[in-house]
């Protein structure tokens, strides 16, 4: 495949697309919002008018969008991917959405002779953009071999998980850990500050035993400057543990501590931090210190 279809130029998207241009392939393009198609343009992206349109020019057409309401407008409203004519067109998603929902979405395309793979990953526009991200496959077999390839030139790590809706039930386990270590994090450095300890020497303890993470040696440093560069919103980190916990109760799961970080992140975006970086979710925690 080298025919490959963009829907959804947020960070993700965009950094996808350029490093697919980058490494050679044909890209196509459609975005709600035209300025944000401004960068690929430039790098040689075709930017339609339509989501019919973009899958009319694609082998492969892979969705990045908010939620699953955006999925379904994209795909199935007047001038969806539906409405094109293309027998050879796959389409992959990599929303962030309830696994039910993408169940339903997938049969809904098989309506319309359409196959369609769940391919959320973790990784954010930093290292979508060279290619590194680790992405959660599912959906039906042959289509993903078709486009293996092109996943193993998007994601270092591809994981094949099985039937749909798998992929996205564990993108949902993998964001509940994001989630909780952005809290524990905050709460950490928060606690070491206002006993007079440099949150820094906490890190570095922190990060000299088993209980290290990704976050912890790089992130969390930025959290003590108050540096929230954004490369996942806490918006939509709060929009993930909302499906987080739609998905558990139509599960009949009890998921106690991310009922909890829903209603913190809930309070974040209420106090208008919704655009920083997730991470940002310390700034909250001090604010509600610093109000006692």
């Amino acid at each position: 495949m080298k025919k490959i279809g963009i829907i959804g130029l947020g960070m993700l998207g965009n950094a996808v697309a350029l490093h697919l241009l980058d490494i050679g392939f044909k890209v196509t393009v459609f975005n709600r919002s035209k300025d944000k198609t401004n960068q690929v343009r430039e790098r040689g992206a075709i930017v339609l008018d339509s989501p019919k349109e973009v899958a009319e020019k694609s082998e492969l057409l892979i969705i990045v969008v908010k939620d699953a309401d955006a999925v379904k407008e994209v795909a199935f409203e007047e001038n969806g991917i539906v409405k094109a004519k293309n027998d050879e067109l796959i389409v992959a998603d990599m929303s962030t959405i309830d696994p039910s929902e993408s169940k339903s979405i997938s049969e809904k395309f098989l309506e319309f002779g359409i196959q369609k793979l769940d391919i959320p990953v973790m990784g954010g526009p930093n290292v979508a953009i060279t290619g590194d991200l680790v992405m959660m496959a599912s959906g039906d077999k042959t289509s993903f071999e078709k486009c293996k390839d092109v996943f193993e030139k998007i994601a270092n790590k591809v994981f094949f998980l099985g039937e749909k809706g798998v992929a996205h039930s564990i993108k949902l386990a993998m964001n509940l850990q994001i989630t909780m270590l952005a809290l524990a994090l905050s709460e950490g450095i928060t606690l070491v500050k206002k006993a007079d300890v440099d949150p820094k020497i906490f890190l570095e303890i922190l990060n000299s035993t088993y209980f290290k993470t990704g976050m912890s040696e790089k992130k969390a440093f930025k959290m003590i400057d108050g540096k929230y560069d954004p490369t996942f919103t806490l918006e939509n980190l709060k929009k993930d543990i909302t499906t987080m916990t739609n998905a558990a109760k139509s599960l009949g799961v009890e998921l106690p501590m991310i009922q909890k970080a829903e209603e913190v992140y809930e309070n974040a975006v209420k106090e208008g931090l919704g655009g920083i970086d997730y991470t940002g979710i310390i700034e909250y925690i001090k604010r509600i210190n610093e109000s006692k």
